[in-house]
């Protein structure tokens, strides 16, 4: 029992760590990105800013709407942060550095992700407003809507993988990176991860302009904490999802490294699918409700299914049939 205590510290420790100098980042970057500093007063370079953020957050007070449904008010961000949290169980850092090793980890991973929809639409509704419930709803048809395209798209990888192992989809690329054969599946899940996550330009459950600040709009103080680090979580979380996937998870490139199969690869390959979340919110203007539907269902519907199927016909004509379809 100690052990398994002292494992999960480790894991979510670094990662709260990791949740707050994300945001202070995305601040810097963006601030370069606009031909600013960024925040530059609290700290070295504003190196404790986010504690900074951190104490302000969870000393203000927090403020209840009179009409709301407390319990599942107060729940709503209390389960949105625990899901960030659980999905990371069986998130290997290494060859043995895994807290559960799972032979069912992806099936794992999307079902986390699934319930995840539900603390959205409890905010949503318990909050009693109008604009926090149009947000829950548009936050749920958008996170359901993509884990389509993404259910797919890990369809083919676990089909090169042979494999629902975490583990093994990682020593399956040993000779090469999934990314090279499955370019294609890997924008697209790139880009599914950006509308899964809420970030822009898919970020229309809290489109300003017309609502707000979306579900979370009548959330202050530590409940509104808890939905952004659940979410900054989220981030962290779908960008070594798809270094598992697509970048050979703690497998070094090609040459000779120093770190050969070190954490350090695995979090350097992170880092730069997270930068690449930060660039994009730079880069582009938030797109209408009707384009973000069209896209997931008039093309990385139709390109996800043909590409579970292309995937499929190569593998039974290079390979053959598995024994099970074989078998009689």
């Amino acid at each position: 029992m100690l052990a398994i205590i002292i494992k999960t510290l480790a894991i979510i420790v670094p990662l709260l760590i990791s949740i707050a100098y994300l945001t202070l980042a995305e601040r810097k970057v963006l601030g370069y990105m606009q031909c600013r500093k960024g925040p530059n007063v609290v700290g070295v370079y504003g190196l404790l800013q986010p504690i900074a953020d951190g104490v302000k957050l969870f000393t203000k007070e927090m403020i209840i709407p009179n009409h709301a449904n407390i319990f599942i008010y107060i729940m709503a961000p209390i389960l949105s942060l625990v899901l960030a949290f659980i999905a990371w169980a069986v998130i290997p850092f290494t060859q043995n550095v895994v807290l559960s090793d799972l032979n069912i980890g992806i099936l794992y991973l999307f079902a986390v992700s699934s319930i995840s929809v539900y603390s959205i639409l409890m905010s949503g509704w318990a909050s009693n407003s109008k604009y926090a419930f149009l947000g829950a709803i548009r936050a749920a048809a958008q996170m359901v809507s993509y884990e389509v395209s993404i259910g797919l798209i890990i369809i083919s990888v676990v089909l090169c993988a042979g494999s629902l192992n975490i583990t093994d989809i990682v020593t399956a690329q040993s000779k090469i990176w999934f990314i090279f054969p499955l370019f294609p599946a890997a924008i697209m899940f790139i880009v599914s991860a950006l509308a899964e996550t809420n970030r822009a330009p898919f970020d229309l459950t809290e489109g300003e302009s017309e609502l707000v600040s979306g579900y979370n709009v009548e959330y202050s103080s530590m409940s509104f904490a808890l939905f952004f680090l659940a979410e900054y979580g989220h981030i962290i979380l779908m960008s070594a999802f798809t270094t598992i996937l697509f970048l050979g998870g703690w497998k070094a490139p090609m040459i000779e490294p120093i770190f050969k199969g070190s954490v350090i690869w695995f979090a350097i390959k992170t880092a730069l699918i997270i930068f690449l979340f930060i660039w994009v919110r730079a880069s582009f203007p938030r797109i209408r409700y009707d384009q973000l539907m069209a896209l997931l269902w008039k093309s990385y519907l139709p390109l996800s299914l043909g590409l579970v199927v292309l995937v499929s016909s190569i593998l039974i004509g290079f390979n053959g049939l598995p024994p099970l379809v074989g078998c009689k």
